[in-house]
């Protein structure tokens, strides 16, 4: 992970991307016990949203660099690495509010346990509801901050059917 931290951090030095956040499977670890995960996902604020081929600028960088694309993912040593553009309110903030981990001295922004949980609820696979329950069961989390950041993000519904179907007794 570390060299992915140093390519995420290069890209934004280099101004490809104005911003980043690893979140999913790779930054739910962050907060609860490992999980099997096949990649990184990474939230990314891309100058040129307009573009059709958003991705291309990172891309181009990343090749640059020496890491190639396989398929929508771009190998980074072990981790193929996908990026998403922030693509609602929701992502922006999750970006902009994601804490800076450190790896081997190399700082990670990394999406909150807070955000984490709202945004698997806006997916709302079952993977993303057993992520929702490992965070709420590390205590990463409080029902009360989900309640309050489902409702901020138009999910209060989401989450109060999730609550009665995996929370009340």
């Amino acid at each position: 992970m570390r060299k992915v931290a140093e390519l995420l951090n290069a890209m934004r030095q280099a101004g490809v991307i104005s911003d980043y956040a690893l979140f999913g499977a790779a930054a739910q670890m962050r907060y609860t016990e490992a999980v099997a995960t096949l990649d990184a996902d990474v939230l990314v604020a891309v100058q040129e949203v307009s573009r059709v081929d958003v991705l291309s600028p990172i891309y181009a960088f990343c090749a640059k660099e020496g890491y190639h694309h396989e398929g929508e993912a771009v190998r980074v040593d072990a981790w193929p690495v996908q990026f998403m553009p922030v693509f609602s309110t929701l992502t922006e903030a999750a970006m902009r509010e994601a804490d800076t981990a450190d790896f081997d001295g190399v700082p990670l922004k990394v999406v909150r346990a807070d955000y984490l949980a709202v945004l698997a609820l806006s997916v709302g696979r079952a993977k993303d509801f057993a992520r929702l329950l490992a965070l709420l069961e590390s205590s990463s989390v409080t029902l009360d901050r989900i309640a309050e950041l489902s409702r901020e993000y138009g999910l209060y519904d989401s989450w109060l059917r999730f609550k009665k179907r995996f929370l009340d007794e």
